[in-house]
């Protein structure tokens, strides 16, 4: 089977695992049966086939079984038929009935789907829905090297359909995805892959000429390149990441686009190991975080997080936050951004720091005048969210702070 067909097979699996598992357990006789962590894999595997795949059932069917074999699980072929026998036969009535559990109903974790609930009553489901779902392919034009619409024009030219988006200038949302190294002028810098939400943030941090600007938590490095794509004759830009590995990568992009920063390894809470003391006008600060907004480019985030993760994301992100605004000028500007979309992560902690900050000023409502076009930003508390899959971006969470002078 090619790479990309079984990518998506592993991925759409993961994507439905809860509905799925839920199936399963209504299809064996006794529902804490001890499968073969592997046979139940592959069980999951024929399950997605028949209920969200493309291949046909009685492809689907055989393909599970002569795995099962291949896994050199013979005995366990007949179990694996017979069980997927039966699900095709009873389909409705099995998913009907896991469907009575709201986790196996919308594939996400009860716990985060009461999060999403109490967070956002009006749109949970609409976000539970956009994390099931395929992301789209999001691409950021390098404006000093070609316009948006000249790029759209040779994209056309290559058969590939794309479409401008309203609120991110530099956007470009591709009719299908495609592999990286086939879009025109990519190997060249013209073009880069970034979500929507994402490159809203040169917006928020307003960089001007002459200014020191820090991207803390910077690696791969597409909001650092961002920023520089739009912001000419900028004093300096660093572009930290705590990974030296990860820091490589942020070089490789700065290359691939012709642009020039200051790449760091080091901490952003512990300045002391890295930071030279000359304070920053301008700080980006992408906050480590759950990545509840991102569900659907990383469906295993479903699998891997538990409820006891968001407090321990939270204290890291206060520190980071503490750490950095020790670094920005006076009058200056530290924005605090996200790929939550839970409060814990985002309003609550920069709530708690403008407790106890009294030169720190919250001016993300003004700062959000910049951003073109219209979005459904969620304003409650400190800070802008915006829900997963809201104009087929990405959920993210902006705060602008200020430190007065």
């Amino acid at each position: 089977m090619p790479r990309p067909a079984t990518q998506s097979i592993a991925f759409g699996t993961v994507r439905w695992f809860f509905e799925l598992d839920a199936c399963l357990s209504l299809l064996l006789d006794r529902p804490d049966s001890r499968l073969d962590p592997e046979v139940r894999a592959l069980i999951l595997v024929g399950l997605y086939q028949l209920l969200h795949g493309e291949t046909p059932d009685h492809a689907a069917v055989s393909e599970t079984v002569e795995a099962a074999r291949a896994l050199g699980r013979p005995r366990t072929a007949g179990l694996v038929n017979a069980l997927l026998r039966r699900f095709q036969r009873e389909r409705e009535a099995i998913v009907g009935k896991a469907h009575g559990e709201p986790a196996a109903r919308h594939a996400h974790p009860a716990w985060m789907l009461q999060a999403f609930e109490r967070e956002w009553p009006q749109q949970w489901e609409a976000i539970a829905a956009a994390g099931n779902g395929e992301p789209p392919m999001w691409l950021r034009v390098n404006e000093r090297r070609v316009t948006r619409d000249d790029y759209r024009a040779r994209l056309l030219a290559a058969g590939q359909a794309a479409e401008p988006c309203d609120f991110a200038p530099q956007a470009l949302r591709l009719g299908e995805p495609c592999d990286v190294t086939s879009l025109p002028g990519f190997g060249d810098g013209d073009v880069s892959v970034q979500d929507a939400a994402a490159q809203l943030a040169p917006f928020f941090v307003a960089a001007g000429k002459g200014m020191r600007v820090l991207d803390a938590c910077a690696a791969p490095g597409g909001k650092a390149c961002h920023l520089l794509e739009r912001t000419r004759d900028l004093a300096e830009l660093v572009a930290l990441d705590i990974d030296a590995e990860r820091a490589k990568r942020i070089a490789s992009n700065l290359a691939r686009l012709g642009l020039e920063a200051t790449v760091a390894v080091g901490n952003a809470a512990s300045p002391g190991g890295w930071w030279d003391g000359r304070p920053f006008d301008r700080i980006l600060l992408d906050v480590p975080c759950s990545g509840t907004g991102v569900i659907r480019r990383h469906p295993d985030i479903k699998l891997l997080r538990r409820p006891d993760d968001i407090p321990r994301f939270a204290a890291q992100q206060a520190a980071l936050l503490g750490a950095c605004y020790g670094m920005l000028a006076p009058g200056g500007r530290l924005v605090y951004s996200s790929c939550s979309i839970l409060r814990a992560e985002n309003a609550d902690v920069v709530a708690a720091f403008l407790d106890r900050t009294a030169a720190a000023a919250d001016v993300t409502e003004s700062a959000r005048l910049l951003v073109p076009g219209r979005l459904p930003w969620q304003v409650a508390g400190p800070g802008s969210a915006l829900p997963s899959g809201a104009a087929d971006a990405d959920g993210f969470y902006y705060a602008c702070l200020e430190k007065r002078a």
